[in-house]
């Protein structure tokens, strides 16, 4: 089967990388993983060097012991414009969840995650990338 897209997943507990891993995987896509911003940055820039690129990045907006979502995506926009960044929450009222394109997010994911929510929002900005 070949891989629908190459996810970047950054979130600071364990429990969600495992399982959103299994089902980034049941839904074909390759993941790689980072616990706070700066690991997700050194990823996506080696990533990027080595013609391997991520098409999306989800960035859980809050790491308490690192660099969160927002200051994640304005390092990444520097690193790559284009980048297709999806910010992930718990907390659906924040002002960066409420107004993600103004923050430079493609979209957003609540938690937990919903498989459909995560399915069609992947479709989209892979669909559109290019």
């Amino acid at each position: 089967m070949t891989s629908k897209g190459k996810i970047l997943l950054m979130d600071d507990e364990q429990i969600i990388l495992d399982v959103t891993h299994e089902v980034l995987k049941f839904l074909g896509y390759d993941v790689m993983f980072a616990k706070e911003g700066a690991s997700a940055l050194a990823l996506y820039k080696s990533e990027k060097e080595a013609g391997t690129p991520f098409d999306v990045v989800i960035l859980d907006l809050s790491v308490p012991e690192g660099m969160g979502g927002k200051e994640t995506i304005e390092n990444l926009k520097l690193l790559d414009p284009g980048v297709k960044a999806i910010v992930s929450s718990g907390y659906t009222n924040d002002p960066v969840v409420e107004d993600f394109s103004r923050y430079g997010f493609s979209g957003k994911l609540s938690k937990p995650y919903k498989i459909n929510d995560m399915k069609t929002i992947l479709e989209q900005l892979i669909k559109n990338k290019g």
